[in-house]
């Protein structure tokens, strides 16, 4: 058996050490965790940064092995506190600042418009955590979809079938019941407007008081519901016609959606600051079109 000590070429020092760096770790860990009450194949991201320009490296495996405790139990704002300053407890003559970040799909069952059906819908999200001193900083992204009827077109298509109206009754004596078939035909509606899949994402800056399970589900039916054309799941024709009548009821251009999110968020007491985009997948364009608002959000990204 050998009994030579196995060699740490990371405690060698070389002529680049006398430059600290802001962050030293690892990306994209494979790691099951529980969130909304779900397990998730989750990737993480954890760093710490590496003040002391004297050390060669930081010790790696600490982190890997701290990030254990995530997989056991529901993933909140506390057990993010703990696991944060275990990295820093295991680099306390190295590191002042803990970077963490856990990336996936959470998965919610999501009710049809009118009938009882109902549907599985994935929202990307991410949680990102930065430990300095005893200040935490925790933001929340979260990607959500919706459709989005452009006014202008909606408009252009109502002008259009004006235009059909005159063409068919002009001078003519109009019966409810052929004016009825009228309506109810392609030759009567001869336009309509156009729409797209669109998607909000906001990144939220967590109060500093929160102190509970990530308000994900919360976020997004707050979200949704100032919007009111989520996409939807299961449907039958009945749901189809509810959302058909909640777009033509409720078109909105890019700046719309993103002012009425922004009012949203605004009442929401978990959030301390936000940003957030907003993307029309044009239908019309070859192009996106986009809107961004923030509040308290600074020059931070």
């Amino acid at each position: 058996m050998n009994s030579l000590a196995l060699p740490d070429v990371a405690s060698q020092l070389n002529s680049y050490q006398d430059t600290p760096l802001k962050l030293v770790g690892m990306q994209g860990i494979a790691l099951p965790i529980r969130l909304a009450g779900q397990p998730l194949n989750a990737y993480v991201d954890a760093g710490v940064s590496l003040d002391k320009s004297k050390a060669r490296g930081i010790h790696m495996s600490r982190l890997y092995l701290a990030l254990e405790a995530l997989e056991d139990q529901e993933l909140t704002v506390p057990l993010l506190n703990e696991v944060l300053d275990c990295f820093l407890d295991s680099h306390s003559d190295l590191s002042t600042t803990a970077h963490l970040s856990i990336k996936g799909d959470v998965l919610f069952k999501r009710p049809a418009l009118l009938s009882q059906l109902a549907g599985w819908k994935a929202y990307p999200f991410e949680v990102n955590a930065i430990r300095s001193g005893q200040e935490t900083r925790i933001t929340v992204k979260l990607d959500i979809g919706y459709s989005s009827t452009c006014p202008c077109s909606a408009a252009l298509a109502r002008q259009l079938i004006q235009k059909q109206f005159n063409k068919d009754f002009a001078g003519k004596d109009l019966q409810h019941a052929e004016l009825h078939d009228w309506l109810g035909s392609s030759q009567g509606i001869v336009a309509t407007p156009h729409s797209q899949r669109s998607t909000a994402t906001l990144t939220v800056h967590l109060a500093e008081q929160y102190n509970k399970e990530f308000p994900l589900l919360v976020l997004l039916e707050r979200v949704e519901s100032a919007l009111g054309t989520a996409l939807q799941t299961a449907v039958k024709r009945v749901d189809e016609q509810a959302f058909a009548l909640a777009n033509g009821q409720n078109t909105m251009f890019c700046e719309d959606a993103a002012r009425r999110i922004h009012q949203a968020l605004l009442e929401e007491i978990c959030v301390q600051g936000f940003h957030l985009r907003i993307a029309h997948m044009e239908s019309l364009h070859a192009h996106d079109a986009v809107a961004e608002s923030a509040w308290n959000w600074g020059n931070q990204k």
